[in-house]
Formats: C-alpha cells, sequence, structure tokens
C-alpha cells in the first residue's frame, strides 16, 4: 500500500510510522508535516534512512502543494493525524485550531474524492464528546457530539465534514476517537511528560483545580496498532472508539510519578483551573474490540516506571524540545 501520513511527525503520528516499518515493511510512507512546534523529525531518526519512507514539509491546508504530493507519489490511502491539540492553547487563541483542524481537513477531503483514494482514516479525539459527569457511564460511538473547548470544537467539526463525505460523496472513509495517549516521544506540554520532567528537575507539577478530573490512558503503541486494524479491517463509514479501560485521576497520576521517582507531595502545586474543563473521559472500545479483535496490551501502573526511564535516558531529546521555540 501507498499510504499518506499527514502529521507523521508528531507524537502519535511518528509511532504510527514506526509501527508500520516494523508491521508492513512493505507499504511505502509518504509523510507530510508542516512541522510546528510539537512536529519532531528526531521522533523517525530511527526511519528516515529507509527507501520506503519519504518526508516533505508541507501545510495540509496549502491545497495546491497536496495535491501535487498526490499527484507525484500516488497514494491509495490516507490516514489524517496532523492538528492542533492542545486544549489550553486552543483556549488562548483558537484561529489555528480552525485553520488546521477545519480547513485542513476540508483539503484532504476534497482531494481523497478527486483522486479517488480507497480508504481515509481520520485520527479523532474521545474530547468530542464532552464530559462524563458521573462517576458511571462510557462513551460510546453513538454519544452525542458535545465539545466543550475550541480544540474539541474543531476536532468535532471536522469529523462531521468526513461525515458528510461518506453520506454525500461515498467516500471510503472511517473515524476513530481515541483515550489519552502516553508513550515516549510525547510533546512535554502533556500532562505525562509535563510532570515526569519537572519531578525530574525537581520543579513544582501544575495541577488543575482539585486533581480530581478523570482520564482513560492508552499507551500509544495500542494506539496505534488499533489504527492498523481500523485501516485495514473496518468497515467504511464507521466510527471505532479507542481505549485501553483505564481511568486515573490526575492527581493520582501525579502522585504516582512521585511516588517512583522518590520525590516528596510538596512538588505538587495547585493551580487556577482550566476553562470548561471537562470532569471524566471514559471510552467504551467494545466495538473494536469485538469487530475487529483488538485489545490494549499495555497498562500505564506497569508502563509509567518504564517511561520515566525513557525520558530519563533521552535527555537530549527532550531538552531540545524544550529549547525549540514555540
Amino acid at each position: 500500500m501507498n499510504l499518506l501520513v499527514t502529521g507523521g511527525a508528531g507524537f502519535i503520528g511518528s509511532c504510527f510510522i514506526r509501527t508500520l516499518i516494523q508491521k508492513r515493511p512493505h507499504f511505502k510512507i509518504i509523510n507530510v508535516d508542516k512541522l510546528t512546534y510539537a512536529g519532531n523529525l528526531d521522533n523517525l531518526s530511527s526511519v528516515e534512512h529507509l527507501p520506503q519512507y519519504y518526508f516533505i514539509k508541507a501545510d495540509i491546508c496549502d491545497f495546491k502543494k497536496v495535491e501535487n504530493i498526490i499527484q507525484e507519489h500516488e497514494p491509495e490511502a490516507v490516514i489524517h493525524f496532523a492538528a492542533e491539540s492542545h486544549v489550553d492553547r486552543s483556549i488562548e487563541d483558537s484561529a489555528n485550531f480552525i485553520q488546521t483542524n477545519v480547513m485542513g481537513t476540508h483539503v484532504l477531503l476534497e482531494l481523497a474524492r478527486k483522486y479517488d483514494l480507497k480508504r481515509y482514516v481520520q485520527v479523532s479525539t474521545d474530547e468530542v464528546y464532552g464530559a462524563l459527569e458521573r462517576e458511571i457511564g462510557y462513551f460510546t460511538e453513538d454519544t452525542p457530539l458535545a465539545p466543550n473547548s475550541p480544540y474539541a470544537a474543531s476536532k468535532a467539526s471536522a469529523d462531521l465534514l468526513c461525515r458528510s463525505y461518506f453520506k454525500t460523496y461515498k467516500l471510503p472513509l472511517l473515524i476513530t476517537r481515541c483515550s489519552n495517549n502516553y508513550g515516549p516521544y510525547q510533546y512535554p506540554e502533556k500532562l505525562i511528560p509535563l510532570f515526569i520532567l519537572r519531578a525530574l528537575q525537581n520543579k513544582p507539577l501544575p495541577l488543575y483545580g482539585d486533581g480530581l478530573y478523570v482520564r482513560d490512558w492508552i499507551h500509544v503503541e495500542d494506539h496505534c496498532l488499533a489504527l492498523l486494524k481500523v485501516l485495514e479491517e473496518g468497515k467504511e463509514g464507521e466510527i471505532y472508539n479507542v481505549g485501553a479501560r483505564c481511568e486515573k485521576k490526575n492527581i493520582d497520576i501525579a502522585h504516582h510519578i512521585l511516588d517512583i521517582l522518590k520525590k516528596p507531595k510538596t512538588l505538587l502545586q495547585s493551580v487556577t483551573d482550566r476553562l470548561g474543563h471537562d470532569r471524566r473521559y471514559a471510552i467504551d472500545p467494545s466495538k473494536i474490540e469485538k469487530e475487529l479483535n483488538w485489545k490494549p496490551t499495555f497498562h500505564i501502573d506497569d508502563e509509567l516506571p518504564h517511561l520515566i526511564e525513557w525520558y530519563q535516558g533521552n535527555e537530549r531529546w527532550w531538552k531540545k524540545v524544550n529549547n525549540k521555540k514555540s
């Protein structure tokens, strides 16, 4: 398969490319990434020399540039990771989120339709569903969209565009919605790497509000294997929720990191809560488990010590990332 991967220099996209190289070495991979602050080609240093891998710096909002790439490389399918994804940044300034997440998706949909691509996978998020305000219940594929942040609204808008292209144009399209990812190479603005790196440097860990916000955590490698399943075996027009049934409070994540590093709890620092902060996310992954025979293999309690070791052993990587202008 010739596969166009957008946003392949980001955290999840780069893991997906590394997974493809391992699992599907016969695939040709065309990685298109704008290389914004969160895009990092160091994430792909282990595969950049391989003949089946191509990197092209481009903005997915640039219709003509992306069209030229499709004409030259003739991909059969696209998997769309490229997105602005940090909620706090979307609250401060949402313009880039609308441009990239909505307009960029529109460009890809139009080109997928024009060039008759055989598969289109939209990588989305559970945040489009809004919040679960109670301790019971889970997001399913039928949960109504009710985004509460500009980021989530931009992703929900993109998902609705995708749905319309399937319904109107019969574009062979699939949507995945995943819970919070963790793993190596994650940009340090996200909660887990932020807490790990600040604890390693004996700096305060900024905890929003009471710290009782609940997230469903999945290892990025499990997510990428689920995406490969959807790409190859998913049913056109379907949505697949991807989660690991692993809910954790933010404060418990912080305590676990501090315990592993034998750091004092006094490093925890309560900060002003995020605007519109969703209380709880939790995914029901029953559909992808039953229909595509996928199951997660990692659990965050077991993986946090390994992840901390990774950041300890890759100080050069994260210091370079932290020094990069945002």
